[in-house]
């Protein structure tokens, strides 16, 4: 079945503001289908990361409704619907006092999971982001490199194997070199996943290269949603300045 029949998240002219007085998204309607990776492509401060806070809850809109799994997110239980999506963010957030297998056990010990099946998901993730469990389940954040913490912080949103995964520019603090290797890893993992993603960035070349349908959101209204051919294809003047930019840092990058 197309992932396109099935909406996952929905926003029905959702609208967000603070006190009533400064509008961080306007009108927003998207439909985001099953299996599908969206990413929200913009400038910083356009309201990417306001949609995700919307999505679990973390905000709620002052206008609108968001709906995840046709259910509006104001009548699911919130502890539920969090623990019902994974959230990975660039900073990753872990739990420094936890080893790498504490902190990934977190929300299946939380759901009252057993123990040999704790473990068995722990070491089963870790081996899909490429850590291997033997030699780095006991060790500490602060003996991990950056790119292996983020490592840790996927398998962490990925270890009670919610259907919905949250992506806040999760390797945007990464040196170029292990970005570009996670971005590849990450790519293959999609396939494997199964999981619908919504995936915030402001890198155009991560946008073409991890998505499978790009949503452009501008000053906190959706300007457009596109695959990635349309997206390079468009003609439009403000898709146009974002093609325009990457194609000006590929030719700096190669000259």
């Amino acid at each position: 079945m197309s992932y396109r029949s099935l909406p996952v998240v929905e926003f029905a002219n959702v609208q967000y503001s603070i006190d009533h007085q400064r509008s961080l998204l306007a009108n927003m309607s998207l439909t985001i289908h099953s299996g599908e990776t969206l990413m929200l492509l913009g400038r910083s401060g356009s309201g990417k990361t306001t949609c995700l806070k919307l999505i679990n809850r973390l905000l709620v809109p002052t206008g609108g409704e968001v709906r995840v799994e046709g259910t509006s997110t104001a009548d699911w239980d919130v502890i539920k619907l969090r623990r019902h999506i994974g959230y990975a963010i660039q900073d990753v957030g872990l739990f420094p006092h936890y080893t790498v297998e504490q902190n990934i056990a977190i929300v299946p010990k939380l759901e009252r999971w057993n123990q040999q099946r704790v473990a068995s998901r722990v070491e089963e993730v870790m081996q899909i982001v490429g850590l291997s469990p033997h030699d780095f389940a006991r060790r500490y954040p602060h003996q991990l490199s950056g790119g292996q913490r983020q490592r840790v912080g996927l398998a962490r949103a990925l270890a009670s194997d919610p259907p919905i995964l949250l992506m806040d520019e999760p390797f945007g603090a990464l040196d170029p070199i292990t970005r570009a290797d996670i971005q590849r890893e990450f790519k293959q993992l999609q396939q494997r996943l199964e999981k619908t993603i919504i995936f915030v960035t402001h890198d155009i070349g991560e946008a073409l290269l991890l998505g499978s349908r790009i949503a452009l959101i501008e000053a906190g209204n959706l300007h457009g949603t596109y695959s990635p051919h349309e997206f390079v294809t468009a003609t439009d003047g403000v898709v146009s300045l974002y093609m325009e930019a990457f194609k000006m840092s590929q030719q700096i990058l190669q000259s």
